[in-house]
């Protein structure tokens, strides 16, 4: 009996950019196929070709720059009939785009039209290609919205996307991706912004979804633990090529490459503390290599006793904030020791980011005290605060929007410096960024370049050099590495714990990512609607959660 073609059959696909007057090979001859209501998982990290990849099949590749230099995107309609996608001309390319082939874009904000209603928008799909009258539309999308476990479909119909949190975001872009109930959903990276316990319904949704509408999925992640459970085949993608493919059992259990090895090692793990995290890049060069160097539970007892034996550095009091009527802090009491990391874990909106901003004063308490070495900072004058601000720095999530566009990454870290008045002249200055900038693995020609000349991670990497400028003694790290690949993530990660010993720093280490915070903290505060659920060690917490709540955010960690 003769197998049924495949949904999508993608044959020696080749794209190729043009930069600078050279042309590149993104994309190198790749092929895969995706049958009928199967989902297929697209691993890699920025970089790897993937997203291109995806953008091929729908022919949305900017071009210029992008080119498809080669190959097949074979499609079968629901006829049975095969066309190649790459020969179709752009009226017949826009009859399948949204009605045979949707896509969910990672970031909903971004695709959305801030203008436009959510209902508004997803009404335009259907009217577009099923000829749905305004009435007939409307009706449609409220089931949609019903669909995809939207709370108050009317109130969502009605809002503006700034007036949703992501996962609501997330979850009306699903229904204008199903709306013309299509045939192939290419998601891509639909999660990665999204709190774990948001992550899993989104994730559970699309399964259901799947199966309810025997739809088939085409899922692009840099994440390899978040397919287990979701994928039925996976495809490792590296540096433009497909560098290995297999069931979710065989990429998981024997994965063959070292690369598949290095994503598979580069997440923290829950069952054991390692004192350095795995690379990719230390698994590309060595095939063999182990498992880092694991803490003891006595080994952190020990560690933890000195530490502990000190003074705090910070006693935070009963702290609140209110924004009119809205409680975004409510009585948050807890003390911070140096060379400790105190981590502070919670979903979007649980106050997290509020607290770290309040501490710093970068926005004003409405209750409570914030004593540091003996001084409540919220009874300082401006000026006495411009030099505390020396001693406490932060590290934001974005380092794109951190840093000025227009100025170099030398000048943007000597900034702080002369604000500060340290050291005597441009040079001592200077001479200082470039030690800093080895110190934080770039390289001292990188002085003059711009943001835009950086990776994600090297963006990062380079603010934290900035906090590190003025020698402070407690920096807040808030979702600092939330928007990096798992790898650059491990990196950065690493090099956050080195810098600690180095410089003997104290941090607040604030993320959604529990294993994550897991990996870096002494000891954890967990927080819900503003207030704190839990505290106490790390590994504690972990393995015995006290709060009903902090045991679903445990059960929705990928892959526990």
């Amino acid at each position: 009996m003769m197998k049924n073609l495949p949904l999508l059959d993608v044959r020696d696909l080749t794209i190729r950019f043009t930069s600078d007057f050279r042309e590149l090979t993104v994309v190198d001859h790749v092929s895969f196929s995706l049958d009928e209501s199967e989902t297929l998982a697209v691993v890699g990290e920025s970089g790897s070709g993937k997203t291109v990849s995806a953008l091929a099949v729908l022919r949305l590749l900017p071009t210029p720059p992008g080119k498809i230099s080669g190959g097949k995107i074979l499609f079968r309609a629901a006829d049975g009939k095969e066309t190649d996608l790459l020969q179709l001309d752009e009226r017949k390319m826009q009859k399948i785009r949204g009605r045979s082939i949707s896509m969910i874009f990672q970031e909903p904000m971004t695709s959305l039209n801030p203008v436009f209603t959510c209902g508004d928008q997803v009404m335009e799909s259907l009217r577009v290609h099923l000829a749905f009258t305004r009435k007939q539309a409307r009706k449609k999308v409220l089931e949609l919205f019903g669909e995809v476990m939207l709370a108050r479909p009317e109130e969502v119909f009605k809002a503006y996307p700034h007036q949703l949190s992501g996962g609501q975001k997330q979850r009306v872009m699903i229904a204008m991706a199903i709306s013309c109930n299509p045939a192939l959903l290419i998601a891509d990276e639909p999660t990665t912004a999204l709190d774990v316990t948001v992550q899993k319904t989104i994730l559970e949704l699309l399964k259901n979804l799947q199966v309810s509408r025997k739809m088939s999925i085409l899922f692009i992640t840099h994440d390899l633990g978040i397919v287990a459970g979701f994928a039925d085949r996976v495809l490792v993608m590296n540096k433009g090529a497909i560098v290995e493919a297999g069931s979710v059992d065989d990429i998981f259990n024997n994965p063959l490459h070292p690369y598949t090895r290095g994503l598979l090692a580069c997440r923290p793990p829950l069952n054991i503390r390692l004192k350095r995290l795995p690379t990719i890049e230390k698994y590309m060069r060595d095939e063999n290599t182990g498992q880092e160097g694991v803490i003891t539970p006595f080994q952190r007892k020990a560690d933890h006793e000195k530490l502990y034996a000190h003074d705090s550095i910070l006693k935070v009091e009963q702290l609140g904030r209110k924004f009119g009527s809205f409680v975004a802090l409510d009585q948050a009491s807890f003390q911070v020791y140096p060379g400790e990391t105190l981590g502070i874990v919670g979903e979007s909106g649980s106050g997290k980011t509020t607290l770290a901003r309040v501490v710093l004063e970068l926005i004003p308490a409405t209750a409570g005290k914030i004593m540091y070495q003996g001084h409540d900072i919220t009874k300082l004058t401006a000026a006495k605060l411009k030099k505390l601000r020396k001693d406490l720095q932060i590290i934001f999530q974005d380092p794109y929007s951190s840093l000025n566009p227009r100025i170099a990454i030398g000048p943007s870290i000597m900034e702080p410096m002369k604000v500060h008045g340290l050291h005597d002249h441009e040079s001592g200055r200077k001479a200082k960024v470039m030690e800093l900038l080895e110190k934080v693995g770039l390289n001292p020609d990188h002085f003059y370049r711009y943001p835009h000349e950086f990776s994600g991670g090297q963006r990062q990497r380079i603010c934290i050099a900035r906090a590190l400028a003025v020698e402070p003694r407690l920096i807040i790290c808030d979702e600092s590495v939330s928007a990096l690949d798992v790898s650059i993530q491990a990196q950065v990660l690493n090099l956050l714990n080195d810098l600690k010993k180095d410089f003997g720093l104290t941090y607040i280490f604030i993320s959604h990512d529990l294993s994550v915070v897991k990996f870096m903290s002494d000891r954890l505060i967990v927080m819900k609607n503003g207030k704190i659920e839990e505290m106490g060690e790390a590994d504690e917490v972990y393995s015995n959660p006290r709060s009903e709540y902090t045991r679903k955010l445990l059960e929705a960690i990928p892959g526990r």
